[in-house]
């Protein structure tokens, strides 16, 4: 028991608070400002207990955009910025049967949705990590199907056939994208790979992966047009192709040898595509261009063209209106004729600075456009657009 002065342990602070249900409910009820209200509730609880209670309200909040359950769920910061989003989590869930050890498990997000299908066993040195765990299984009715252990991933990483490792991105307070500085090591990564039937690896889509996995199936999944994971699929999970992308919620997925497929110029056309980030950092443009029967506008831009309308969840596509100079002057005069309102600027390989060319456009109606900066044929050229729902 810590003594008068000695501040409690967090789990300690969790277990009280879930102990105080009616804290956590008048601070969800509350619309007085933040420190007024941890002003008053510090006249009836102990300030760790106030000051964990707001912030899990505040947690609970953001974490509507990852989870269904989000306001009956136990969070700390860290723990939900590493949180795979629930969509994401079932979908390479539904890979897994059986038994499976969740490697690094956080708050819990892959371990709910694996033990939808498996036996799961939730490994994490924090214990507070593992508590949350419990906890949220028991808020999705799937605690009989999930068992707890804390432990150095290093020192026990347990026996199950099957595993799932989220490994630690964070090198103090920053994040890194090289694989070399995660925790467990990249060489801990190996000897999973190697003493397991099969399983997963959740890495950073912006990490060093290229070449760090041979012989493995690794799968960039996106989430509403954002993407969010590399995972890294092994032994008896993996597929037969070494790149995938996916994008969710459609579940539209393209699986293939990047050099399969051979590119395919076109000049603009009718309508312009951007493609969804899995494909582009999958490696699988040209493939996504010959699936769908489209161009590339230049063999530098992902940009893809067509005269006929594809639909897909792997792109994004816009009406083209007008096609321009890279000339502030031209491009100028088309928006004091035009009637957009408002617009929208993009651009993935031509550098530019968006908010100073909107605060050049003369901008007198009520329509919403689209301004694309690509490279068309080895020239820069801007693309009038609007947006095709």
């Amino acid at each position: 028991m810590p003594t008068v002065n000695e501040p409690r342990s967090k789990v300690d602070v969790l277990k009280a608070l879930r102990a105080t249900p009616g804290l956590m409910q008048r601070v969800e009820v509350s619309d007085v400002d933040e420190l007024l209200l941890q002003k008053q509730l510090r006249q009836e609880y102990p300030d760790d207990l106030v000051r964990l209670s707001v912030s899990l309200c505040e947690l609970r909040v953001r974490a509507a955009v990852k989870f269904e359950r989000a306001t009956e769920m136990w969070f700390d910061r860290v723990g939900l910025e590493q949180a795979t989003s629930e969509r994401v989590a079932r979908h390479k869930a539904a890979r897994f049967s059986g038994i499976v050890d969740d490697l690094c498990c956080g708050i819990g997000g892959d371990a709910i949705a694996l033990a939808a299908h498996c036996q799961v066993t939730a490994i994490d040195s924090r214990e507070a990590a593992c508590l949350m765990t419990a906890w949220n299984s028991e808020t999705y009715a799937v605690s009989d199907h999930v068992t707890t252990l804390v432990t150095d991933v290093k020192r026990h990483a347990g026996t199950a056939p099957l595993v799932h490792i989220d490994p630690d991105r964070r090198t103090g307070v920053r994040r890194s994208i090289r694989i070399e500085d995660y925790c467990p090591s990249l060489s801990f990564l190996h000897d999973q790979i190697a003493s397991r039937d099969g399983g997963a690896i959740k890495l950073s889509p912006a990490s060093n992966f290229g070449g760090k996995f041979p012989g493995c199936e690794i799968e960039l999944i996106s989430l509403n047009g954002e993407c969010k994971e590399a995972t890294v699929w092994f032994g008896s999970l993996a597929g037969q192709n070494q790149w995938r992308a996916t994008a969710l919620p459609s579940g539209e997925t393209l699986a293939a040898d990047p050099m399969s497929a051979r590119p395919r110029m076109m000049p603009l056309a009718k309508f312009v595509y951007d493609p969804d980030p899995a494909v582009v950092r999958a490696g699988l443009i040209d493939v996504a261009a010959e699936s769908l029967n489209v161009g590339r506008l230049d063999a530098e831009e992902e940009y893809l063209t067509s005269e006929e309308r594809v639909r897909s969840a792997f792109v994004q596509t816009f009406e083209v209106l007008a096609e321009l100079p890279n000339n502030d002057k031209q491009i100028r005069r088309y928006f004091r004729e035009a009637s957009f309102g408002q617009v929208e600027i993009k651009s993935r390989h031509v550098r530019i600075d968006a908010e100073a060319v909107r605060r050049k456009l003369p901008l007198h109606g009520d329509e919403a456009g689209v301004l694309i900066f690509a490279r068309i044929a080895g020239k820069t050229r801007a693309i009038v657009c609007r947006r095709w729902r």
